[in-house]
């Protein structure tokens, strides 16, 4: 199979309430800007059953992963990972995900997220699946809780990746890793391009983090998948490739990751 043209928008959470009045309408723009598949990482126990919906309708175009995010991490924070459990124990997800450390807005549960990121860590490892992790603010932070999981097998995705060729060596060396690379690229200064230029692309994904973090020129509004297209373009250029190319290389580093992609 060919894959230059071929995208895969390995973080989208088109399943949200912001897409409720156009969602099939959604799908079909990303299905003719070339999106082959969309990867959809849970929040909580709330959103899981509007994620599994969405799956259902989609089959083998969307693709559900089951974590709790650290944002969601509360008081309840154990009840939330039972949930987790649960799923993992009653079907196969593409990834456990999206789950990892935020300390941006607060930082009153950062030894619960800890907990919950390394228990569902462990759950990857035990399931054989990769992980999606969210980082902001919280790189030293999320480096030392993988430490332990070293050389046990673990890879995934770091989400958002917008840090300096120095913290990617570091995000390497943990494990089969790849970077998830969105709309920030296009931000004017953002300083990721700049950083990328010391990355090879086969480091590599695309995503959306649809709805949010929407790429130039569209930047403000509402992200989607269709805009996976503006991220490879970027991309394109900071490597001086051919857009074909960026698919093609992405396209691969996220099958390599996803086992479970058909």
């Amino acid at each position: 199979m060919d894959l230059a043209g071929l995208m895969i928008d390995t973080h989208s959470h088109i399943y949200s309430e912001e897409f409720d009045a156009d969602r099939d309408e959604v799908i079909l723009r990303a299905q003719h800007a070339g999106v082959t598949k969309i990867i959809l990482p849970n929040v909580d126990s709330d959103s899981l059953p509007r994620l599994l919906k969405l799956e259902a309708r989609y089959p083998d175009y969307c693709y559900a992963a089951v974590g709790l995010h650290p944002e969601s991490v509360k008081e309840n924070y154990q009840k939330e990972l039972d949930v987790i459990r649960e799923e993992l124990e009653r079907r196969r997800y593409i990834a456990v995900g999206e789950i990892g450390i935020d300390l941006y807005w607060d930082k009153t549960y950062q030894t619960e997220q800890i907990l919950a990121f390394q228990t569902q860590v462990e759950w990857a490892i035990e399931f054989n699946l990769p992980v999606i992790i969210h980082v902001r603010n919280s790189h030293n932070e999320t480096i030392q809780a993988l430490k332990p999981y070293a050389g046990k097998g673990l890879k995934g995705i770091f989400h958002c990746f917008g840090g300096t060729p120095e913290e990617a060596a570091e995000i390497f060396s943990l494990g089969d890793f790849k970077l998830g690379i969105g709309g920030v690229v296009t931000f004017k200064n953002s300083g990721l391009a700049a950083s990328l230029m010391h990355i090879p692309p086969e480091n590599l994904v695309l995503e959306t983090d649809s709805p949010y973090l929407t790429p130039a020129p569209f930047r403000g509004k509402r992200n989607e998948s269709a805009y996976t297209v503006l991220v490879a373009e970027k991309l394109a250029q900071v490597y001086d490739m051919s857009v074909g190319e960026i698919d093609r290389i992405t396209t691969e580093n996220a099958c390599s990751v996803f086992s479970g992609l058909k």
